[in-house]
């Protein structure tokens, strides 16, 4: 079984989506974690910055990598190497939501998402699970909540400016909805939360019950 859940960043994706996969017993996939080991890969060959003519070597990049996205404990691996921490950074983030938009980096990454979750249970989140990797997934959610709230969580978990974070949230959500390929929005017959105001369990309890309903 296959539950995706989507949504902007900030909405709490990945700590429902852990939380819905311990209590369910399924394996959880970070599908972003792979676009920021991507980025991560792009900037240490770019030396720091994403080269600018070098649009058509990110797809290339993309599929050669060896990336373990990790679990609900696991670390993520790039090329065998633990990068759980270093995909995290500002600069990997800004540089993942450009790769993002790149259709040959999404194509790569799509593959290697649908060859991890093929088999077994899974709870899988990320900003096209429902809509393109996934579409026929038992369950689809679509997380959201209110922009200040969504900066202010991520502010927290960042220890940065919620300002700052507000600013570069707003841009990056633009971006994710406009982009020509895979935009975010919420899949055909996604249940849609807003978490804003809710704590972890009560989002995980109220997905919980949209399942028993349809069991």
């Amino acid at each position: 079984m296959l539950i995706a859940i989507d949504g902007p960043a900030g909405a709490g994706k990945s700590t429902v989506a852990r939380t819905l996969a311990r209590e369910l017993g399924f394996t959880y996939l970070d599908s972003g974690a792979m676009y920021r080991a991507v980025a991560l890969a792009a900037l240490e060959r770019g030396g720091g910055s994403l080269p600018r003519d070098a649009a058509e070597g990110f797809a290339a990049l993309a599929g050669s990598l060896e990336i373990d996205p990790g679990s609900e404990s696991g670390p993520v691996l790039l090329d065998g190497r633990d990068v759980t921490a270093a995909i995290r950074t500002p600069e990997v983030s800004a540089a993942a939501s450009v790769l993002a938009a790149d259709g040959g980096v999404r194509e790569a990454l799509i593959a290697k998402q649908r060859a991890l979750i093929a088999g077994g249970d899974w709870v899988a989140e990320g900003r096209d699970i429902g809509t393109v990797v996934a579409p026929d997934a038992e369950l689809k959610v679509f997380l959201t909540a209110d922009p200040r709230e969504r900066a202010r969580r991520r502010a927290r978990d960042l220890g940065a400016e919620e300002e700052t974070i507000l600013a570069e949230q707003t841009i990056r959500d633009e971006r994710d909805r406009t982009r020509a390929h895979s935009p975010l929005k919420a899949a055909d017959g996604a249940v849609e939360l807003d978490t804003t105001g809710l704590s972890v369990q009560e989002v995980v309890d109220r997905i919980l019950s949209v399942l028993d309903a349809r069991r």
